[in-house]
């Protein structure tokens, strides 16, 4: 409608004006916003009630004390993931309600589309090759989440750094090493993992004792000694399984045992220390001699 004949306008010509493509422009508009809303909210309802659902199977009975803490983490890491999952359905829907909508009104307004659209393929495909680095991170962040790989408060290996992950998001996941440095590492450039929480660990402590010390005795000590840590609290909630105590190695005058024994996840290390301090005692109280204590053994056939 031109400028000039504003002036002439009547009620009826300017209702007939609005009908038109305004009204179809203020619809388009508001249906978007219509369908914004119910897809968030169709999203969240399937968000809650998988987490509703996987927080009610992992309260069922039956799982042992054992394995509390790996339930907890595997629920927070599944929690985790479904909330990931669900704000990535919120872009992804967002931009593409946007994305309908904006084209619909500038065909109602009747603005060229091919031109634009031709300009829109050409910079997407420049942006495309700019930003393979970016889409590969995203990508591979998406399978990490839904593959459940590792989430927040798992011990990872990335082959660049060995820390606890404390954020995980699209592009780029988060850890803390042992010395405190905080890495920040792009989901593409990983090219594996190491998971040192899920499922568990093993505890492994290797005793040398002297050459001529009677074997039967050493591993009956240490079994004694094992079996106690595991029926001593808290203990009894780490280890998963008897131990196991066999001959590792024979060098020289000295003879090494090797005590293997599965533990909860990333509790390995407690169990060694725990270990080797009452075999200690075990072996002092018992007379079990130490390897530095012997002579030189002389080479086979010579003189001492």
């Amino acid at each position: 409608m031109p400028l000039s004949s504003l002036p002439s306008l009547t009620w009826a010509q300017a209702g007939e004006w609005f009908v038109g493509t305004p009204l179809q422009i203020i619809v388009t508009i508001a249906l978007a916003i219509v369908a914004l809303r119910l897809l968030h909210h169709l999203i969240d309802r399937v968000v809650a009630g998988a987490t509703t659902r996987h927080a009610e199977r992992a309260a069922e009975p039956g799982a042992g004390r054992a394995l509390a803490q790996a339930i907890g983490l595997a629920n927070e890491r599944h929690l985790q993931r479904t909330r990931t999952m669900g704000s990535l359905l919120h872009s992804v829907v967002t931009i593409a309600v946007v994305t309908v909508a904006t084209l619909t009104v500038m065909a109602l307004l009747e603005i060229p589309l091919g031109p634009l659209l031709a300009s829109v393929g050409v910079g997407g495909v420049a942006l495309g090759f700019g930003a393979q680095s970016l889409v590969k991170d995203f990508l591979s962040g998406i399978f990490m989440i839904v593959e459940d790989q590792y989430g927040v408060g798992d011990v990872i290996d990335t082959g660049e750094a060995v820390g606890t992950v404390e954020n995980v998001s699209l592009r780029v996941t988060q850890l803390r090493d042992a010395n405190g440095v905080t890495w920040y590492v792009r989901n593409g450039e990983i090219i594996r993992i190491g998971n040192r929480s899920q499922g568990w660990s093993t505890a492994v402590v290797d005793l040398s004792v002297p050459f001529d010390e009677d074997l039967e005795t050493v591993k009956g000590l240490i079994r004694v000694v094992a079996d106690e840590l595991r029926d001593t609290t808290p203990w009894d909630e780490k280890l998963l399984e008897s131990p196991t105590v066999g001959v590792e190695s024979m060098t020289g005058g000295v003879v090494t045992v090797r005590v293997s024994v599965r533990t909860v996840a990333q509790e390995h290390f407690s169990v060694q220390r725990e270990l080797r301090e009452r075999i200690k005692s075990a072996f002092d109280r018992e007379g079990v001699r130490s390897p530095a204590v012997l002579p030189a053994v002389p080479p086979y056939g010579g003189q001492a």
